[in-house]
């Protein structure tokens, strides 16, 4: 046979070496790193003779130098948030010794699935951890709220669920605030009392002048569902609204949850809710560049709708 024939199935390519497909295969291999994100999470990691680690800081370090290898090495890397007490539960419930490296290897990867994430792109832990607590403290937001109007039951007069048809309200309200708020980038704060917390939720969106505002759906769905928690509780939270335009100053609304019902909050009481310091009471500097405007009439209530 003539050895330049090409048996069957070949490719033109080179030879390549082993240690070449396995930095290509690294390169498609996604990896995840849990982070011990304050020192309390990291004290209570002590307890375990296998972890490697006695000074916060100096782990964040390693953490920063692991991340940065990896991205040198051009995978996909996860950073996911690890908490020791979820962590030790997680173990009681799946027979694992909590001492072993393995075990929080594999807490790591299961959690990381549908736990708080965050890509690594470079960022610096500085920027990366602020991002990845405010996500937990988001998805521990929206399920304490979930579980809120999971457990609100059934109207005594109509047998309406009473989650389900919180939940309807206040995505027609959060629908009927943005059309009425017209173009512009618009920033948003929910307020709620609970029993265990105070439920805030954020919103951020932009609407052009033409065509509804651009909403991202997992932020929406947080958003509605405290405040769909505020109305099944008929509880007495807040609502404000921040909207920024080009060349004009930024315009500031405010409404009270009543009785279930966004109540607009009049000039006065939107600059009194800005301007004082809720922890003293003191007064504070108005923001400049800034106007304080009442609240503006929604969508009049539905006439199906009443408080349960």
């Amino acid at each position: 046979m003539n050895q330049h024939h090409r048996p069957p199935g070949a490719t033109g390519r080179t030879r390549t070496t082993t240690a070449a497909l396995r930095r290509a295969l690294r390169r498609e291999t996604a990896g995840t790193v849990a982070l011990l994100t304050d020192e309390e999470d990291f004290t209570a990691m002590l307890q375990y003779e296998t972890f490697a680690f006695d000074d916060h800081g100096r782990y964040l370090a390693h953490v920063e130098e692991l991340l940065e290898a990896l991205a040198r090495q051009g995978g996909h890397t996860t950073v996911a948030l690890f908490d020791p007490e979820d962590y030790a539960d997680y173990c009681a419930d799946t027979g694992l010794d909590p001492d072993r490296p393995t075990s929080r290897s594999r807490y790591t990867a299961e959690r990381a699935a549908t736990g708080p994430r965050v890509t690594y792109t470079g960022q610096s832990l500085d920027a990366l951890v602020p991002l990845l607590v405010d996500i937990a403290v988001r998805r521990a937001t929206w399920e304490y709220a979930t579980l809120l109007l999971t457990d609100a039951g059934s109207c005594a007069d109509c047998g309406q669920d009473i989650g389900r048809a919180s939940f309807d309200r206040a995505s027609q309200l959060l629908l009927s605030l943005l059309d009425a708020a017209g173009p512009g980038t618009h920033h948003l704060v929910c307020s709620v009392p609970a029993e265990s917390d105070q439920l805030i939720a954020l919103l951020h969106t932009t609407r052009d002048t033409t065509g509804p505002a651009r909403l991202d759906s997992a932020e929406s769905a947080e958003f509605v569902t405290v405040l769909a928690a505020g109305i099944a509780l008929l509880a007495p939270g807040g609502l404000v609204l921040r909207t920024s335009t080009r060349g004009a100053p930024d315009r500031l609304h405010g409404w009270r949850l009543h009785h279930g019902r966004l109540v607009p909050l009049t000039e006065a009481e939107v600059f009194d809710a800005y301007c004082t310091d809720a922890r003293t009471g003191e007064p504070i500097a108005p923001e400049p560049h800034v106007d304080y405007r009442a609240g503006f009439p929604l969508t009049p209530d539905d006439p199906t709708h009443h408080p349960h």
